[in-house]
């Protein structure tokens, strides 16, 4: 597992960024990306609609929020290949794309694993297909499933579409390889941190710390954060080793701002956030906080009855609250955030980068949504 812009036909997509979260990534590159996605869902749309018109209409629901979200992979691309003087800046468009696409995917995904059907109060792909089926006359179940059949295929189809840019992106070059091998590793390793996420919420007590950490750097720091910025530098020319210090950095903030995401998740605002402070405690999910919590004999007792039913959401919250899980939390993420800004990998990046870096760092720390 905030002021939102609608996003177009329900697409889950990030909120528009704020004038501080715009420093992420210059004007005329969020232009850059934004327009180089509207043209790659609108070519979909086309091709699909020479042999289908069922997939054409799912393209549209699509292909319409994809330069609606915050850029933020593709301004971490940018930052990595512009640190290593990269100069062939469409190349590092259509790789930022990718990794774009393929994170629209994976919130599609994640929504039918959580079986979420409103993401940043808008409904999803899953929420609209399953009122078609409704208003078709199925039943609740019936609907419910076929829209999140739907979803998988349209996350499965975004998959496709980002592979094949970022090979677009990295083909005949020096790094060729590097780079698809940067981008395949995102893709695995999302999997398998959405692998055990899934399954840590079947067991019988919460994940430990370091098995949630661990998970949240596989499901959301690697391609997120870690990837994108490892494989912008090795487009631009950057050497292995220079690729994985700049990588090191972007994944211990990448696991903060999962950490952060956590904390949002039970205790944020969801006229900001978009999402039920019980979603995350519905599914079980093994938090940073629940991890931290269930190190004391007493919670795990008080979770075990949550689990069972016998009390609400709303007094795991309240005893969350009294044992100071959300404090220490955000202490957590800041030592993060201080260890990434500074490492001597960081503290070798160019003035440019390091900059950026430390407002990324800043606006994970800040986040409301």
């Amino acid at each position: 597992m905030t002021t939102h812009t609608r996003s177009h036909r329900g697409q889950p997509a990030d909120a528009q960024p704020n004038s501080a979260e715009a420093r992420l990534i210059d004007d005329p590159t969020r232009a850059a990306v934004s327009q180089r996605l509207a043209q790659i869902g609108a070519q979909a749309q086309a091709r699909a609609a020479a042999y289908s018109r069922t997939a054409a209409d799912l393209w549209a629901e699509i292909s319409g929020g994809l330069a609606t979200g915050k850029m933020m992979r593709p301004a971490l691309v940018m930052l990595g290949y512009r640190a290593f003087g990269g100069r062939n800046e469409a190349r590092a468009i259509d790789l930022g794309c990718a990794f774009e696409l393929l994170h629209t995917a994976l919130l599609i995904h994640d929504d039918v694993v959580d079986r979420d059907f409103v993401r940043r109060s808008e409904p999803t792909i899953s929420a609209r297909y399953r009122d078609q089926a409704t208003a078709a006359g199925r039943s609740l179940a019936e609907a419910e499933h076929a829209g999140n059949s739907v979803a998988i295929i349209a996350g499965d189809l975004l998959i496709n579409e980002a592979i094949k840019h970022a090979i677009k992106a990295a083909a005949g070059t020096d790094a060729e390889a590097a780079v698809e091998q940067a981008f395949f590793q995102g893709i695995e390793q999302a999997g398998a941190g959405e692998l055990e996420d899934l399954l840590f919420s079947l067991g019988a007590t919460p994940a430990t710390t370091s098995e949630v950490l661990r998970m949240e750097q596989l499901k959301t720091a690697a391609y997120s954060f870690q990837l994108p910025l490892q494989a912008g530098a090795l487009l631009a020319g950057a050497s292995s080793s220079q690729a994985d210090d700049l990588g090191t950095v972007g994944c211990q903030l990448g696991v903060a701002y999962q950490v952060i995401d956590d904390v949002l998740g039970t205790f944020g605002d969801p006229l900001r956030t978009g999402k039920s402070v019980e979603s995350d405690l519905r599914e079980f999910k093994s938090t940073i906080l629940l991890a931290l919590a269930a190190e004391q004999p007493e919670f795990a007792a008080l979770l075990a009855e949550f689990r069972s039913g016998r009390i609400p959401a709303q007094q795991i919250r309240e005893e969350l609250t009294a044992q100071g899980a959300e404090r220490f939390a955000r202490q957590l993420a800041e030592q993060l955030c201080a260890r990434a800004t500074g490492s001597v990998a960081f503290l070798d990046l160019p003035d440019e980068a390091q900059a950026l870096l430390r407002t990324c760092s800043h606006l994970i720390l800040n986040r409301s949504r």
